[in-house]
């Protein structure tokens, strides 16, 4: 009897050697078997998604074989560790086990999103509504909405986000995109805020950004940021209007046809930087590190006025006449390429419209912005410091 048991026993430890031996073998071959695709393929692995549902589905449709054998493998040497979603790229003769690093890496494909400098809040909404790998969460929402989803309500959008390339995995949704660049305007001018010169006039950095649009919206040559932040500064100081035709145009919203008139520049806009003292009470656009640091550290000097040449840089003026002198040379004998500030971003077709309108220029729609220290009167006969277009 006890000879039968053994006997039973060994026979019992013989089959499950032998089972064992099999599930390895059909395991490793399993793990080893190429991907049976003609060329490379993405995978989409949703949010969610688990390693058994992903087997299965590869296997049914044809990309893999053994199923069981993988699960059965997944399940005993790497239980606990998730599946990061997104895309991942499966080549002809990638194995299962290629594949398998790969979700163990988060080796997902990334794509990309620009955001430009000077482009306007409208603008940016267009480029995440139109990126078709972005999960669209925003369309149909208010600017204000907007903002209420990525954490800021009550925040006006304008200006808020920092122009970058932004890198993202299929699945991420636009409101988190936005939330990232939302992150870094503030942590970009925190840091800029922190090195600002001891004597500018601002006593917020919201006030350094409303200047850093101005900025980013009047230089077409980057070396001349901090002369023309240094002009608007010397000019707050006089207590001189800015009179800024970019300041004007953002004004006009949708009315502005890409031509400014006089009657334009006269009319009373909670934006119109020749009706209004000092600041506007927003920033009117996206605005680079280069810009911030330029409205923060401006070149010392004299000049108060400056004209465009046409071709992107600037002739600067201390005074009048010498302004007068060069508005005539370079406005009134503009060539047909002539432009008197950056040429603008691109603004979005016809076809690219999002649900959402321009910003509301309506006064009680603006966040309220610190008043500038008193200043001197300006002077009867001050001109713009810039042409008009």
């Amino acid at each position: 009897m006890r000879r039968k048991l053994l006997l039973l026993l060994e026979t019992g430890l013989v089959l499950a050697g032998l089972l064992l031996g099999a599930s390895a073998w059909k395991i490793h071959s399993a793990l080893e078997q190429p991907l049976n695709i003609p060329q490379e393929q993405l995978l989409d692995v949703p949010k969610g998604s688990t390693p058994t549902r992903t087997f299965l589905e590869l296997e049914t449709d044809g990309v893999i074989k053994d199923a069981f054998w993988l699960r059965v493998y997944w399940r005993f040497n790497l239980a606990g560790t998730p599946i990061h979603s997104g895309e991942y790229r499966m080549q002809p003769g990638m194995t299962v086990n290629g594949l398998i690093d790969s979700w163990k890496r988060g080796d997902v494909v990334q794509y990309s999103l620009t955001l430009v400098e000077g482009w306007t809040f409208h603008q940016v909404r267009a480029a995440l509504a139109k990126d078709e790998k972005l999960e669209q969460t925003l369309n149909g929402l208010s600017d204000s909405d907007v903002m209420a989803k990525i954490g800021h309500k009550g925040l006006f959008p304008e200006g808020r986000f920092f122009p970058d390339t932004y890198r993202f995995v299929r699945g991420m949704s636009d409101a988190e995109l936005l939330k990232k660049a939302f992150d870094r305007l503030d942590e970009v001018l925190a840091k800029e805020w922190a090195q600002r010169s001891a004597d500018v006039p601002y006593k917020e950095p919201y006030q350094a950004l409303i200047m850093a649009s101005l900025v980013e919206k009047e230089t077409g040559v980057p070396q001349e940021r901090g002369q023309i932040a240094g002009v608007f500064v010397r000019r707050m100081a006089l207590g001189m209007q800015l009179q800024t035709d970019p300041t004007v145009i953002y004004g006009l919203g949708d009315r502005y046809t890409g031509k400014l008139t006089r009657a334009h520049l006269k009319e009373p806009t909670p934006y119109n930087t020749y009706v209004i003292p000092g600041l506007p009470p927003t920033p009117i656009a996206m605005v680079g590190r280069e810009a911030i640091h330029a409205a923060l550290n401006p070149v010392e000097g004299s000049s108060l006025y400056f004209v465009a040449r046409g071709d992107g840089s600037h002739v600067f003026s201390d005074d009048l006449d010498a302004h007068n002198n060069a508005v005539r040379e370079y406005q009134l004998k503009r060539r047909a390429d002539y432009r008197s500030s950056p040429a603008p971003a691109p603004a979005p077709a016809a076809d690219e419209a999002i649900p959402a309108a321009s910003p509301n220029t309506a006064p009680d729609a603006l966040p309220q912005v610190p008043t500038q220290e008193p200043a001197p009167a300006p002077e009867p006969d001050a001109a713009a410091p810039q042409s008009t277009q």
